[in-house]
């Protein structure tokens, strides 16, 4: 009896130093915000294939935007030399504070619709599930707008032709890599990913030139959002992958490398956009490659869709205070 005694003792004290040093190993395990917030995004159903699920707006061919609450992210002057009867004007660090006075769907309005749809992935982060970008920008609202200095106009090219960096090669096979990280004095998703919206709002809208990322490749990790067919139709920048649709929820968020400046291009910049600023709540150093293949290369036959051109804008109204 003594030596069963013993036996059941000995095993009752084996057993708390296993249960308890499990317990101590859970304990120390750090949180892990960027872990936390993206896993949130995913059980909110907030993928990126949600922030981009109609995230643009044409403007109508009417002109008639009455059942939008247009935000005007331009200049106060530009704003003032003319804008969309009824836009309110607010710098982009303002955009939480106007959508909060929405009565209506939001429209965010820039100048060539890549800040605005950079906001519209923000503003939608933070709620305003419905919010859209004008297309274009003022751009395509009226030839006016197009001219102007930070406008379409002028502002695309074919600097990838005949370029030693520009291949019609298949894309490399993806690779895994960490996640970024960062600390946030909260625990609650939610939060957290409130306090990152906020972070990259103060940032401004980070871009890089399409000369930069086509001269320097080897600096960035580009990734070219395109279908597999127009990643070889029009050419690509060389060593440039292919990651579509990057959803968190399928581990392809990761197949960007977040030790490095990350560059996503599309065709026109607003996509990219989108995406950027997507990619920078979660952490990655990410950047959108201003007016994307417009400014590679504008004359390549393989055009189908989103090719500025003067049959772009419309010829709309608008006010001017």
């Amino acid at each position: 009896m003594k030596k069963i005694t013993s036996l059941l003792f000995a095993f009752m004290l084996i057993s708390a130093f296993v249960f308890t040093g499990c317990s101590d190993d859970d304990d120390d395990q750090p949180f892990n915000a960027q872990m936390a917030v993206a896993d949130y995004l995913v059980s909110q159903n907030m993928d990126l294939n949600k922030m981009l699920d109609g995230f643009v707006m044409p403007a109508p061919d009417d002109g008639n935007v009455s059942g939008k609450y247009l935000i005007d992210i331009r200049a106060s002057e530009d704003f003032a030399q003319g804008h969309i009867e009824g836009a309110v004007n607010v710098p982009f660090s303002d955009i939480l504070t106007a959508a909060a006075d929405a009565d209506k769907p939001i429209v965010v309005v820039c100048y060539t619709g890549q800040t605005a749809t950079y906001a519209v992935t923000l503003l939608r982060l933070s709620g305003y599930t419905d919010a859209q970008a004008l297309k274009w920008g003022m751009s395509g609202w009226n030839p006016v707008f197009a001219n102007h200095t930070k406008g379409w106009n002028g502002k695309t090219g074919d600097i990838a032709i005949g370029h030693e960096n520009w291949t019609t090669d298949p894309a490399p096979s993806n690779l895994t890599y960490d996640s970024p990280t960062f600390t946030s004095t909260s625990t609650d998703p939610a939060e957290i990913l409130s306090s990152r919206v906020s972070t990259v709002i103060s940032e401004g809208f980070k871009t890089v030139t399409a000369d930069d990322v086509l001269n320097n490749p080897e600096s960035f990790f580009i990734n070219n959002y395109f279908s597999e067919a127009d990643y070889i139709g029009f050419g690509h920048i060389d060593g440039a992958y292919r990651i579509q649709p990057m959803l968190i929820g399928e581990g392809q968020i990761n197949y960007n490398d977040a030790a490095k400046k990350v560059v996503t291009y599309c065709y026109t910049g607003q996509t990219s956009a989108a995406i950027t600023a997507y990619m920078r709540v979660l952490g990655y150093d990410a950047y959108s490659m201003l007016f994307g293949m417009n400014k590679l290369y504008h004359s390549n036959s393989a055009w189908t869709a989103n090719k500025w051109g003067d049959t772009v804008p419309k010829n709309l109204d608008y006010v001017t205070e």
